[in-house]
């Protein structure tokens, strides 16, 4: 009995002092995964958030972009990683929350092997037609597709994203064959949509309010729940004539391996909401589509269950077969 209380308060006097002997985070630098090419939304956000990061926490983060798989090889490489906050993930979702209805064989689960840290943005979505298409709100273009069948087409900036399957609700929940025209990327889509050459477009809200301001494009509504704060006077798609239309946010945010500690998890999220706080990472939120968000790290979470499982929805509706 003298042994065992001799060694407890010898383990009780040791704690301390293996705790004060643990370096603090982050000792050392720290990577940020970008799945994409440089240049792209998620990179600009990245960059900007890491040297944001990299002054509060008083190390490097340095961005390490690895494009390829739609964003799958990058993602991977974060999964199969150590938990303890020295390597990270700036990711998008979709497609990250729509990877696995796409792609057979996935390495990862995208919501079980990631930890949700925190949402920096979101990207409302809107639906826009080009300005010589006779329809000016979502009843007409209803009621003009399905008088034109199989013949009106819409552009997104690719297959998988939010999008591509937001036209994929809209057509399951009002019955138009609204054919889908995916870009590779944003940018093309819309010149394609600006130019006449694809009637309808679903897209960035952002960067298509400057051709509606000039009268090229006539927006319809945005795609989300809930209006968007850069166009208020817009109304959701719900409200403009498809009841219980809604499509889980398009977010960018930073995640990690699964099962990083909560306290590294919990400070994590409070450096990347300073960031977020400074003009000049608000500015580049801006310039890449996104507005400003907030929230838990267990908001984050929620996000991502929420959103998987109505993607995974559409995707069934809609017959799409992963490839």
């Amino acid at each position: 009995m003298k042994f065992l209380i001799g060694m407890s308060l010898a383990m009780l006097c040791a704690t301390p002092t293996l705790a004060a002997s643990q370096p603090a985070y982050p000792d050392h630098a720290v990577r940020m995964i970008v799945p994409f090419a440089v240049g792209g939304a998620a990179d600009t956000v990245g960059r900007s958030i890491a040297q944001r990061m990299g002054i509060e926490m008083k190390q490097s983060v340095v961005v390490d972009n690895r494009a390829g798989g739609n964003s799958i090889i990058g993602s991977d490489i974060v999964a199969r990683a150590q938990p303890d906050g020295y390597t990270l993930l700036m990711q998008v979702g979709p497609p990250h929350t729509t990877l696995p209805f796409f792609t057979r064989n996935m390495p990862f689960d995208p919501v079980k092997d990631f930890t949700a840290i925190a949402v920096i943005g979101t990207a409302p979505q809107a639906l826009v037609v080009n300005a010589s298409l006779p329809v000016r709100n979502i009843k007409e273009l209803i009621a003009y597709v399905k008088a034109h069948p199989g013949k009106v087409a819409y552009a997104t900036s690719g297959i998988g994203s939010s999008q591509h399957l937001g036209g994929q609700l809209l057509n399951a929940m009002t019955g138009m064959d609204l054919m889908h025209v995916p870009y590779k990327g944003g940018a093309p889509a819309l010149n394609d949509v600006v130019g006449g050459q694809v009637p309808v477009g679903i897209l960035v809200l952002s960067n298509v309010l400057p051709f509606v301001k000039t009268g090229k494009l006539r927006l319809l509504g945005v795609l989300e729940g809930q209006r968007a704060t850069a166009a208020p006077d817009t109304p959701t798609l719900a409200e403009a004539g498809v009841p219980g239309f809604a499509l889980p946010r398009t977010w960018v945010g930073l995640l990690g391996p699964a099962h990083m500690p909560p306290q590294l998890v919990q400070k994590l999220h409070d450096i990347v909401q300073q960031a977020i706080a400074t003009p000049a990472v608000r500015s580049q939120l801006d310039t890449a589509g996104f507005e400003v968000s907030g929230g838990s790290s267990g908001d984050f979470s929620a996000m991502l269950r929420n959103s998987t499982s109505v993607y995974r929805d559409i995707v069934a509706k809609a017959g799409i077969q992963a490839e």
